[in-house]
């Protein structure tokens, strides 16, 4: 195995439509600011306020932490985007032979459900994927 670590940052985007980001990282709390700058500069993209994009961080932060917390040494965190106006999806897996069943009385979660409009943890033999659902607190344009 090698000592060196790498990131790798892909995407896609076609003329009107969502855009897709994928961001795969060492399985590594080193990274997590990777992570959180990255997603603080997606969702200003998507004009999120000052305040959403701290909630995200911080939200980013918890979720990180649960997926870290299950995740094989010497594995990556898989960080699948899906960037729509006003929303931003963020899914991040990392591999697990055996996951625990997800914690819903923790205090990591508690953040997770107050500073998401959605969030889900999925846990099972190989993989343990935490996905949160943000939409911004702006009003949408009325066309």
């Amino acid at each position: 195995m090698s000592d060196t670590s790498s990131v790798a940052i892909s995407g896609s985007h076609e003329t009107g439509a969502d855009s897709r980001v994928e961001l795969r990282l060492p399985a590594d709390g080193a990274f997590v600011s990777v992570l959180r700058t990255l997603t603080a500069g997606l969702a200003a993209r998507l004009d999120f306020t000052l305040d959403d994009i701290e909630d995200l961080r911080i939200a980013v932060s918890e979720a990180v932490a649960m997926v870290l917390d299950q995740a094989d040494a010497g594995t990556e965190l898989v960080c699948s985007f899906e960037l729509h106006p006003g929303r931003l999806t963020l899914t991040i897996t990392g591999a697990a032979r055996t996951p625990e069943s997800p914690d819903y009385e923790s205090f990591g979660w508690q953040v997770l459900a107050t500073l998401t409009t959605e969030a889900d943890i999925k846990a099972s033999p190989g993989a343990y994927a935490v996905r949160l659902v943000v939409t911004s607190s702006l009003e949408p344009a009325v066309a």
